[in-house]
């Protein structure tokens, strides 16, 4: 709980800095499982994802969604129209980035098809690609819940932010780890392999400092902006995180409600 009055302490930029290394950190934690001899396990990792999706779902609601329906009173505007379009832009803009770049499922990680061919190799920079791009809309989103804090409005927390911030750094342990253990796989050595899956997340401090800025500085965009975000999540959680947890579906289910309880006592509690 240290935590919490230290940030509060911080400007919304710096926040959203160090909330964006938090989330990069936990894509490097995952890219170093390549130096463990043996894989994490993959029932921990269902209800991990399961968690984080629950983390995310109650984020985007109460941290994005319900301050944007909020910030939209005074636009001029009718009251959904901005938050609808903005959710609805968040998740098309991530819906055209998997269409665009194939993106790596964890079942490519326990699965070995194909595994020594030097004709992954190719496969395998392309992921490392995909990956880096899909992680610039959640770096977004980060920058996004905690430059609303410069609005001073209400709904928005910085419980709600910060939970935010855990929930897409949950998910991207094992995107870290998605693209380390391949290239390990390829012959590559445990280092590069490190190197590079930690490397997929460096675009997120650098996205969540741009999201904050953008609605500090256009304020009116603020509710659109903050809407975009849940769309975005409300994605990766339908398209990826749930999905991929699937190995374990009551662990997942049970990960899901704890992951949602927990965010929503926080941000109701500490906001």
């Amino acid at each position: 709980m240290q935590m919490m009055p230290l940030l509060e302490g911080l400007g919304p930029l710096w926040q959203a800095l160090l909330a964006g290394c938090f989330t990069w950190g936990l894509t490097a934690l995952g890219a170093g499982t390549v130096f463990l001899t043996r894989g994490v396990d993959r029932r921990a990792l269902d209800l991990m994802l399961g968690f984080a999706a629950g983390v995310m779902i109650a984020a985007s609601y109460w941290s994005l969604l319900a301050p944007a329906i909020e910030l939209s009173a005074g636009l001029g505007v009718p009251v959904w129209l901005p938050p609808a379009a903005g959710f609805l832009a968040g998740g098309l803009v991530m819906w055209g980035i998997e269409a665009l770049l194939p993106y790596l499922h964890l079942d490519a990680v326990d699965g070995a098809p194909g595994a020594g061919n030097p004709g992954l190799r190719r496969g395998s920079l392309m992921l490392i690609l995909a990956v880096t791009i899909h992680n610039i809309p959640e770096g977004l989103a980060v920058g996004v819940g905690f430059g609303a804090l410069a609005a001073a409005h209400p709904s928005a927390t910085l419980a709600g932010a910060v939970g935010l911030a855990v929930g897409i750094g949950l998910q991207n342990f094992p995107e870290g780890m998605a693209v380390s253990m391949p290239l390990r796989r390829e012959g590559v050595s445990r280092l590069r392999s490190f190197w590079y899956g930690q490397l997929s997340g460096v675009v997120e401090p650098v996205a969540a400092v741009v999201g904050a800025a953008a609605v500090i500085v256009a304020a009116p965009v603020l509710p659109y902006a903050l809407a975009f975000a849940a769309g975005a999540m409300i994605f990766v959680v339908a398209e990826e995180v749930i999905p991929e947890a699937q190995g374990s579906p009551r662990l997942a289910t049970l990960g899901v409600l704890a992951g949602f309880a927990v965010m929503m006592v926080l941000d109701v509690a500490l906001g």
